[in-house]
């Protein structure tokens, strides 16, 4: 547990003592107070506000715009660059074993994923403040909207674990964890353009990330959802391992 501690540590200095972390949450929160200076502009004069704000920025085009750029530019540098530098067989040659390196990697960028989006809990709170707590603001869709970030986040940075496993080049890795994240999301489209009785259609909406999400952010937990992203997330966390384990059969 102390050497999954000390990795954790390890790897979240990698994060917040560099120019690239800054950058990212610097990003994002623009594009987060950007798309609420949009909202606001627009709602007012107009009829009060009778969804959550959550649901409501969830329907514009920012928040997956953050997340399928964002996750990449995190994980790219989990393995890669340790590859690159050449300290990736030192840090395996240490007394830790490979599934405490695959589990701090991605407990590091899982938490620096969820302080990137810190910024929307700041939005949601002036807003609240400034309309004295009568506004569209509920505490409970906040908290699964989160829940739901949480979620979406261990899986997309899962698959950019994985991609950081398979290459040394940084720029490599991102490229693959875009195209397995986009492929996740266009799937949600694909399953709306098939009949519904079709199995290849019910089979496609476990991956409706769009309308899974839409759930979370009006404040409604689906276990069924939950269940699945852990166990999908699960597994390919597995699949990592077994990329990092394959450097023995070489």
């Amino acid at each position: 547990m102390r050497a999954y501690c000390t990795l954790t540590r390890r790897e979240l200095a990698g994060f917040f003592l560099s120019l690239t972390g800054y950058v990212i949450v610097a990003a994002a929160a623009f594009l987060v107070g950007f798309s609420f200076c949009l909202l606001i502009s627009e709602s007012q004069g107009g009829p009060p506000l009778t969804a959550p704000v959550t649901e409501i920025f969830y329907a514009t085009a920012y928040f997956w715009l953050i997340l399928l750029l964002a996750v990449p530019v995190i994980t790219m540098r989990l393995f890669a660059q340790e590859k690159f530098s050449g300290t990736y067989e030192t840090l395996m040659t240490t007394p830790v074993s490979d599934f405490q390196v695959v589990a701090a990697k991605f407990t590091g960028a899982i938490v620096f994923y969820m302080v990137m989006w810190l910024p929307l809990l700041g939005c949601l709170l002036i807003l609240q403040h400034y309309t004295s707590g009568q506004g569209a603001f509920d505490a409970g869709a906040v908290g699964c909207t989160f829940l739901g970030i949480l979620l979406i986040g261990c899986l997309f940075i899962s698959l950019g674990c994985f991609a950081s496993a398979l290459t040394r080049s940084q720029t490599t890795a991102a490229m693959i964890s875009v195209f397995f994240s986009m492929s996740l999301f266009m799937s949600s489209w694909l399953s709306d353009k098939l009949p519904s009785s079709g199995w290849k259609s019910q089979v496609l909406s476990l991956f409706a990330l769009r309308d899974q999400m839409s759930e979370f952010v009006r404040g409604v937990v689906d276990t069924r959802t939950v269940v699945f992203y852990l166990s999908l997330t699960g597994f390919i966390l597995f699949l990592t391992l077994r990329v990092v384990e394959s450097r023995r059969w070489k």
